[in-house]
């Protein structure tokens, strides 16, 4: 039996994955979470063979908790769940640990036999996202400088653009809020903009992250 952890901060989300799977043979759901902190803490006392686990959440949000979870649980497989289709996303979760990548559109036969397959140690990709990373180098990125972020910066990125405010980030990546505010900074000048406001602006332009969820 596949035990799986749905990691998404939508209820709705959730409840909908647990259904599905509720009645596909070998696979169990045992544990879900709302954001990346409360998944490495439930995931360290239910071992989960396979995560499915969102990018854009609240707090430490997918990408730092997909890097958390492969560290602290080496055999717990994970597979990125999201709505973000285009890159950086895909090959930066890879980078993090993740053992697959699927869009929330996926059809459920495919999320089946994700799970399966990553479940015995092979990596899956939707075909979709596969192919945009396949051509990646060989198409011009110049216009999306998301590409040249660091994965700290990144993360940084997201939570401002998730309306975390300085201390809250601050507090959630143990840093000081003096070193978060150098990270903003460096933000706004490598990415030309002046606040915030311009930084979400930018991000929804690049698909870097979805207005309807904001």
């Amino acid at each position: 039996m596949i035990k799986v952890m749905v990691v998404d901060d939508h209820d709705l989300v959730r409840m909908g994955i647990q259904r599905i799977l509720k009645d596909v043979k070998g696979i169990t759901v045992v544990a879900e979470a709302s954001t990346g902190e409360k998944a490495i803490e439930i995931a360290r006392e239910h071992s989960p063979d396979v995560i499915l686990l969102d990018v854009n959440m609240p707090g430490i949000g997918g990408l730092e908790a997909c890097k958390r979870l492969s560290r602290s649980l080496p055999d717990t497989r994970m597979i990125a769940l999201t709505v973000h289709a285009d890159e950086p996303y895909p090959t930066r979760m890879l980078q993090a640990g993740a053992s697959g990548y699927l869009t929330k559109g996926t059809p459920v036969d495919e999320m089946v036999m994700a799970i399966r397959q990553v479940h015995s140690g092979r990596r899956y990709i939707s075909a979709e996202i596969a192919q945009q990373m396949a051509l990646k180098p060989y198409i011009d990125d110049k216009d999306n400088p998301f590409d040249h972020l660091s994965e700290r910066e990144m993360q940084v990125l997201m939570m401002i653009t998730s309306g975390e405010k300085v201390a809250s980030i601050s507090e959630v990546l143990c840093l000081s809020s003096k070193t978060v505010n150098s990270y903003r900074y460096r933000l706004f000048e490598k990415l030309d903009v002046e606040n915030d406001v311009g930084l979400t602006h930018l991000a929804i332009r690049h698909g870097i992250i979805d207005p309807a969820v904001l």
